[in-house]
């Protein structure tokens, strides 16, 4: 469990990290989805 728990700290982490950049301008819609591994409908919501 702590495996899982630590895991899910690192994606969130890395999450508010690449959207910080993308609010600042720093990265386009496209390069944050890419970054985060995920689409882009999925990085909208």
């Amino acid at each position: 469990m702590r495996r899982t728990a630590a895991r899910q700290g690192v994606r969130m982490l890395r999450f508010v990290d690449v959207f910080g950049r993308w609010e600042g301008s720093e990265l386009s819609q496209l390069e944050a989805t890419e970054l985060l591994g995920m689409g882009e409908r999925t990085f909208r919501r």
